[in-house]
């Protein structure tokens, strides 16, 4: 990573993974992570209220779990990149 990251500040507590149960198939849109894009800031996760984006510790690039993903797109709204589309379910 080339630059500093002023926000990268770990929070206190994390819901646990998919906190408000399974999606299910009501989600119309899911939330695509364009991997060139992402600057591996975190703030996706940091903000998921399901918990469900995951990092993987070895290259930090986020994933999304749509088994637990409710599709509001907070994680989209604050990546700073516009890494993050909306994509219609079944597509």
């Amino acid at each position: 990573m080339t630059q500093e990251l002023d926000h990268l500040i770990l929070p206190i507590s994390h819901p646990k993974i998919g906190a408000g149960g399974k999606t299910g198939a009501w989600r119309v849109f899911r939330p695509i992570i364009d991997e060139n894009k992402c600057i591996k800031c975190l703030l996706c996760w940091i903000h998921c209220p399901e918990n469900a984006i995951i990092v993987k510790q070895r290259d930090q690039i986020p994933q999304i779990d749509y088994e637990y993903c409710k599709g509001c797109f907070v994680c989209a709204d604050v990546c700073p990149k516009d890494a993050i589309k909306k994509i219609r379910e079944g597509i």
